[in-house]
């Protein structure tokens, strides 16, 4: 139902955290096991959802596992068509990437990995003609840290505006006494877990989908606030005039792998509105609050909300929310 009368303009419904539907559990229960950092496409000529995600287990245990996408008719029930480990880049962790049906026919995936050579956050970008030809033989870069003056780039998220592709990666700036901290920040091979830089957002842009144009910083965390070390895009919804974006917040260090979900607003892609500028919009009930990772797609009028959520054991779990567009 229209809410144009209650002169309640691009207002982009939200859900019940509580009342999400499980789409995939965790490999076993307490903190650290998780599954999500969700990519989500619709493909309107298949009439098939497409879900990248990933696995992971704590850090003692060996940290990354594997990812994967899946396929689905009705985007709750999904079957695995490629797999991943994070052996075949000999890396001891990956994250979220990016899902891409392009404007020449070829399937595109943008990958954040650790650098086994840096141990740095970077992105390389998989292509074949569909997602289950995907080889990490065939990867070609995107982004390194060092191509965008940061300590690590990662956490991709790809949509196309008019004929251009925008890219939207989490990346943690050098800080001025980098020089210092240097073998510190990347011996755990996650400088955003030092609390020696923070996670801000940037953006590329590219005409192909494969050569990128690095734009700088769009979203950065603010002094002070819930928001202070992190403030991470995870997805935007074009509800126009502007646009909705979901991010990722954290106050300080201590919240790192725990995030929960913020709100912005934007024309351009490139100058972000903070709405949540007290306290987060989404979390989750148990635990740590974390809801984070948000990817969303609308699907003949719906929304559908697909994000990382904290269980009561301390696990994370992926969710799914569907929503009637009422804007």
């Amino acid at each position: 139902m229209s809410q144009v009368g209650k002169r309640w303009f691009s207002v982009t419904p939200l859900f019940d955290p509580t009342e999400g539907i499980t789409v995939l559990e965790p490999l076993n229960s307490g903190v650290g096991w998780w599954v999500g950092a969700p990519s989500i496409l619709f493909d309107s000529n298949r009439q098939k959802f497409y879900l990248y995600y990933r696995r992971r287990k704590p850090r003692e245990l060996g940290r990354g596992t594997y990812c994967a996408i899946a396929e689905s008719s009705d985007g709750i029930n999904f079957d695995n068509i490629w797999e991943m480990r994070k052996e075949d880049l000999d890396t001891p962790s990956i994250e979220k990437s990016a899902l891409c049906l392009t404007l020449d026919g070829k399937a595109h995936l943008y990958i954040s990995y650790v650098d086994p050579k840096s141990s740095k956050w970077r992105t390389d970008l998989l292509r074949a003609d569909s997602f289950d030809r995907l080889s990490p033989d065939s990867r070609s870069k995107i982004f390194t840290a060092e191509d965008v003056d940061a300590e690590g780039v990662k956490d991709p998220y790809v949509l196309i505006l008019g004929h251009l592709y925008y890219m939207i990666l989490s990346y943690a700036p050098s800080p001025v006494q980098a020089k210092g901290f240097k073998e510190e920040m990347h011996a755990t091979a996650d400088v955003y877990n030092t609390g020696i830089t923070k996670s801000h957002t940037g953006l590329a842009v590219s005409s192909d989908g494969i050569n990128f144009r690095w734009e700088g910083d769009i979203f950065a965390p603010p002094d002070r606030g819930w928001d202070a070390y992190a403030t991470r895009i995870s997805c935007v919804l074009h509800t126009p005039p502007i646009f909705t974006a979901f991010y990722d917040g954290s106050k300080s260090v201590n919240e790192n792998y725990e995030e929960r979900t913020g709100l912005a607003t934007t024309t351009d892609l490139r100058r972000f509105e903070r709405i949540t500028d007290t306290e987060p919009i989404l979390i989750s009930p148990h635990g740590s609050g974390s809801l984070r990772y948000m990817d969303a797609i609308i699907v003949n009028g719906q929304i559908y909300y697909y994000y990382e959520y904290a269980r009561a054991d301390g696990s994370h779990e992926l969710r799914l929310n569907i929503v009637e567009l009422q804007i």
